[in-house]
């Protein structure tokens, strides 16, 4: 006798491709749940840094390497052409202002300074000749005024006498006349002659003045003739060391051609390169400092170069006040240049995070401490220790600032 077999359910035809659909939508809702989520992380909190928010004082300051160098440095100059005939001083040797560095030699110059020498006695004799007949002259000229002035005063005591006879009857009328006619002719013979003796007296003088003021430029030439021949000899012109000495012996120098050069060591400057992007703001008498052994030294920037070159542009910063007792040329230090007073703002301290998420966001902590979240957030300003917050962040915050590196675009970090 047959059993009668029960039907099956309808479902159970169908039941694995059921369980796949199940099984994918399941899938897919998962991942868009998932998509839609923010992005988790688990971090151990001993691989990053966490920093506090806060209102404190910021200083916006560059940090930057700066070399000693000296103060000033001195070309050397040739004055005068010639041949290198001794080197006196080497390179590193200190001097003092006046010392000789090197002797040159000339033999055109010497033998034109001496021919310069014999054109000046030769002159000088003809001076003194002329001066003796000039002098004797002048002897002659008071001898002839004297004589015309004692002519004058015989004719008028004559004419007197002449006159006091004619009224005693002695002498006639016409002897008082021609005794008169005499004595104005002589009157007028030496009046023409007396002023003849001034003009030759105003052209003697003339002539004095004219011989002295060739003497002394006949003086002169051979002064500087002579200088010339001193600068021969080629000397430091200030005190310092002579830092490069660029001729060898038997070397043709030319007038005015760079020999060397001095280094002044009364004093140092330190030259840092800065970045172009301070360029506006760097500028002289901005004051800055060096960090040595827990002692500061300040300086300020003497000169700035506004020329870029590879992106970079020098200045130049001079000490205002003590400086390291351990100074030397080519040593480096770290110089902090000021860009303004203290103020007191948002800041939080510099890490890493700028590097990776270029100032857009940071990773908040919440208040317990477990989780971190992006925040985002606009820095400002920024020195070698902070950066400055405009907005984002509220004083009593900690954030991450280092540790980025491995972070990726996580939204939330769960701390551990």
């Amino acid at each position: 006798m047959d059993i009668p077999r029960k039907p099956r359910p309808w479902y159970v035809k169908y039941l694995y491709p059921m369980l796949a659909g199940t099984a994918f939508l399941a899938f897919a809702t998962y991942m868009i749940v998932l998509s839609f989520s923010p992005r988790r992380l688990r971090l151990d909190s001993e691989t990053c840094r966490v920093a506090d928010v806060a209102n404190a004082p910021f200083r916006e300051f560059v940090d930057v390497e700066g070399i000693v160098q000296p103060i000033q440095t001195v070309q050397v100059n040739a004055l005068e052409s010639g041949f290198v005939e001794r080197i006196v001083a080497e390179e590193g040797t200190m001097l003092q202002a006046g010392d000789t560095i090197l002797i040159l030699s000339n033999p055109e110059l010497l033998r034109s300074t001496f021919d310069e020498q014999e054109e000046w006695q030769n002159s000088e004799r003809n001076y003194r000749e002329q001066e003796i007949e000039m002098q004797q002259k002048s002897i002659t000229l008071r001898q002839q005024a004297l004589d015309a002035e004692h002519q004058m005063a015989a004719l008028d005591k004559s004419l007197r006498q002449s006159r006091e006879e004619f009224r005693m009857g002695i002498k006639s009328k016409a002897e008082l006349d021609v005794a008169e006619e005499e004595y104005r002719y002589q009157l007028k013979r030496t009046g023409l002659q007396m002023e003849s003796l001034r003009h030759d007296s105003a052209a003697t003088r003339l002539k004095r003045e004219i011989l002295r003021a060739n003497r002394e430029a006949s003086a002169r030439k051979l002064s500087r003739s002579s200088g010339r021949t001193a600068h021969l000899v080629v000397r430091a012109t200030v005190a310092g060391q002579l830092s490069y000495l660029g001729v060898v012996l038997g070397q043709q120098v030319a007038a005015g051609e760079s020999v060397g050069a001095i280094k002044v060591l009364t004093e140092y400057k330190v030259r840092a390169s800065l970045s172009e992007y301070y360029i506006d703001r760097i500028t002289t008498d901005l004051p800055a400092h060096i960090q040595q052994q827990e002692q500061q030294f300040p300086l300020r920037i003497s000169k700035v170069v506004p020329e870029v070159k590879d992106r970079q542009f020098p200045c130049d910063l001079v000490f205002t006040a003590s400086k390291p007792t351990n100074i030397r040329l080519g040593k480096s230090y770290r110089v902090q240049i000021e860009l303004g007073k203290p103020e007191k703002c948002l800041v939080i301290p510099r890490g890493d995070f700028y590097q990776h998420t270029a100032g857009q966001w940071i990773y908040r902590l919440s208040p317990d401490g477990t989780t971190a979240r992006k925040t985002p957030v606009k820095i400002g300003r920024q020195n070698p220790q902070q950066y400055e917050v405009l907005s984002g962040l509220q004083p009593g915050d900690k954030v991450l600032v280092s540790g980025y590196e491995n972070l990726g675009d996580a939204e939330v970090l769960l701390l551990e």
